[in-house]
């Protein structure tokens, strides 16, 4: 099993299957043309099911497939379908902006996809295209929700980043989707990962002032978390009409409770989102490894997992990569 020096059981892997994004959104990824990684630089499928079947060995339960946009990736599906076949992995999620599920979302049920979360920072198509810096995508994203709803990728989770003066108006709104259409809407709070350097302390929507947004409108009584390690903090309402989340790395972290790593496009770990040092397992899979060497190697990178992401310190230091690149 893997363990931290903290004593922290890691069971959780974030698979980041590729660094592209048909998004810009002003929490993540720069409005300026970057270069991305040359394709030779990204695992293919097969060393990334590698790894994940490595991993499962050293009790990885659970994958989440993220990006980028992984749904942007050929060859996806075939890659879902594989995942679900590994033995030991009891559960399989993946994170999408949402815009080509009206295309896949049938195709990712049949690959064994149980569940989909997508990106929706406002329900205004105006403001929508304003985040996410894309124009006429907010009806393709909402036509998406729909196709999984309708494919059976059920729980359907729609994620919001609140950003002070971009939606913080919206909260309500936002709960009133999820009792309307029967999903788990997660409002998440704004961290410090964007590329173009805004963030700031006070553009942070707290989770106290979403539960006081929300509990006038619609009452709110807290749900113990099903395990210490579980992101979210869960609220059903009173009257039974389901239940939002709510994650909050910066008011309220969490740090003490991780079980997750991170496997990014380019064959690196992370063991934080915030980690200023990454760990090359790509060199491993490509240099004649054996599934030894790399189980050895993943227990040595979980000993070098951080305390905590120190967003609250005065000496933290915004890591290089940011959000696109290390995978959500």
């Amino acid at each position: 099993m893997l363990k931290d020096k903290f004593g922290r059981e890691i069971h959780d892997l974030r698979i980041s299957v590729t660094d592209r994004c048909n998004f810009s959104c002003v929490y993540c990824k720069s409005a300026d043309p970057r270069n991305y990684f040359p394709h030779d630089d990204l695992l293919s499928w097969e060393e990334f099911l590698r790894v994940a079947r490595v991993m499962a060995g050293l009790g990885i339960r659970k994958v989440r497939v993220t990006g980028g946009e992984p749904l942007l990736r050929p060859g996806i599906i075939e890659f879902i379908a594989s995942l679900r076949r590994i033995a030991g992995l009891e559960d399989l999620a993946i994170t999408t902006n949402g815009y080509l599920l009206p295309e896949k979302a049938r195709d990712l049920a049949a690959a064994g996809a149980p569940r989909v979360t997508v990106s929706l920072d406002s329900m205004d198509a105006t403001k929508f295209a304003r985040i996410t810096r894309t124009p006429r995508s907010f009806e393709k994203v909402m036509a998406g929700i729909d196709a999984a709803l309708d494919a059976g990728l059920a729980p359907v989770k729609v994620n919001i980043v609140l950003v002070r003066g971009f939606n913080d108006d919206e909260i309500v709104e936002f709960a009133r989707l999820g009792r309307r259409r029967h999903i788990m809407v997660r409002f998440i709070e704004f961290m410090p990962l964007d590329a173009d350097h805004n963030w700031k302390r006070e553009l942070v929507v707290t989770a106290k002032e979403i539960v006081d947004a929300i509990n006038p409108v619609f009452p709110l009584e807290e749900i113990p978390r099903h395990s210490p390690s579980e992101t979210a903090l869960r609220y059903r309402f009173v009257d039974g009409a389901g239940e939002i989340g709510i994650i909050a790395p910066v008011s309220i972290p969490f740090c003490g409770q991780c079980s997750r790593i991170r496997l990014t496009a380019d064959g690196k770990i992370r063991t934080c989102l915030f980690s200023m040092r990454e760990h090359d397992v790509r060199h491993l899979v490509r240099n004649g490894a054996t599934d030894k060497d790399i189980q050895q190697f993943m227990l040595g990178v979980v000993q070098q997992k951080e305390p905590g992401h120190r967003i609250n310190e005065p000496d933290f230091v915004q890591p290089d990569r940011t959000m696109v690149y290390i995978g959500g």
